[in-house]
């Protein structure tokens, strides 16, 4: 299939230069109504009645990711395990990792320590009774573990986490923490040691800028995300943390009554999602967490100050 250069979306036959270590692919396993762009939009006690799309689209993520024989981290709602736990067993029988995104989306500074405990530990249960196994790893809903949600780092280590993927070193409405380190860091607290795996950014004219996956993917110019990933590979000698829900390939998910600022952010570039990541899986190297980060070999923080 022919491709495009640098700036187009279609795929093409080349085989660019990939680097010596994998980088880092993640899918958040919920449903098109679970994200909190839409909380306003949908309440909980409405999602079972609206029609489920997220094991379909989950299977198109698989197949897509099979093609390239791609293993990558999925960080799976309790939600949708409870419901299918199936499609659970099926995505580590492949052999991709099984990580915990909480059981109900909910955004850690809106649920307190008690709350987020109960959710986090509910979630976990639900999804090693599926596979069988230890999960290791967590990712917050929106990545909403900030500067004033540092506490859930605690109850992680104290449910058994081994790391997190929750911070987005960044300045967002929803989520970030702008000056936290910008790649995998062992942090020492009171509960304990734990690995923090903080989403991609580049740093450029004095700011952290978010690359390399959901929105970001959709809405910059694929060759944006492109060279970042390069540059973090390249320049940084650091994998690229890359995400994708499996409701940003499915341009038929029911509209909801959303806000004009959600509605960019879920609905832009819907179209264009599953082509962007063909290219990226084509031109670069991709593993699960377990596989490209070694948790044993991240340094611990330095004391600052």
């Amino acid at each position: 299939m022919p491709l495009s250069g640098a700036h187009g979306d279609r795929v093409d036959g080349r085989t660019p230069d990939k680097p010596g270590f994998p980088n880092v692919l993640t899918v958040d396993v919920e449903e098109y109504f679970h994200p909190n762009a839409m909380d306003a939009a949908v309440d909980p006690a409405r999602w079972d009645a609206l029609p489920s799309r997220v094991e379909h689209n989950t299977h198109r993520v698989l197949d897509l990711l099979s093609e390239h024989d791609v293993r990558a981290t999925f960080f799976v709602l309790g939600w949708v395990a409870e419901r299918l736990p199936r499609l659970v067993v099926e995505i580590a029988r492949l052999g991709h990792e099984i990580a915990c995104h909480g059981y109900a989306h909910r955004l850690v500074y809106r649920l307190g320590p008690e709350r987020f405990r109960d959710d986090v530990a509910r979630g976990k249960r639900i999804l090693e009774d599926c596979i069988g196994l230890r999960v290791a790893g967590f990712r917050a809903a929106s990545c909403s573990i900030i500067d004033t949600t540092l506490w859930a780092l605690d109850i992680l280590i104290e449910e058994g986490f081994e790391y997190d993927s929750s911070i987005f070193p960044v300045r967002h409405d929803i989520y970030g923490i702008p000056g936290f380190h910008r790649f995998a860091v062992r942090l020492r607290r009171a509960a304990g040691e734990i690995v923090e795996i903080p989403l991609s950014t580049v740093h450029l004219l004095g700011r952290n800028w978010p690359v390399a996956g959901g929105g970001y993917l959709r809405i910059f110019p694929y060759w944006i995300t492109r060279l970042s990933v390069q540059r973090l590979n390249r320049r940084e000698h650091a994998p690229a943390i890359v995400y994708v829900h499996p409701w940003e390939l499915d341009i038929d998910q029911p509209r909801l009554p959303a806000g004009a600022v959600s509605r960019f952010r879920h609905y832009t570039n819907l179209r264009r999602t599953e082509a962007r990541l063909r290219r990226l899986l084509g031109e670069f190297t991709f593993a699960p967490i377990r596989d490209a980060i070694h948790c044993d070999d991240v340094p611990l923080e330095r004391p600052t100050g």
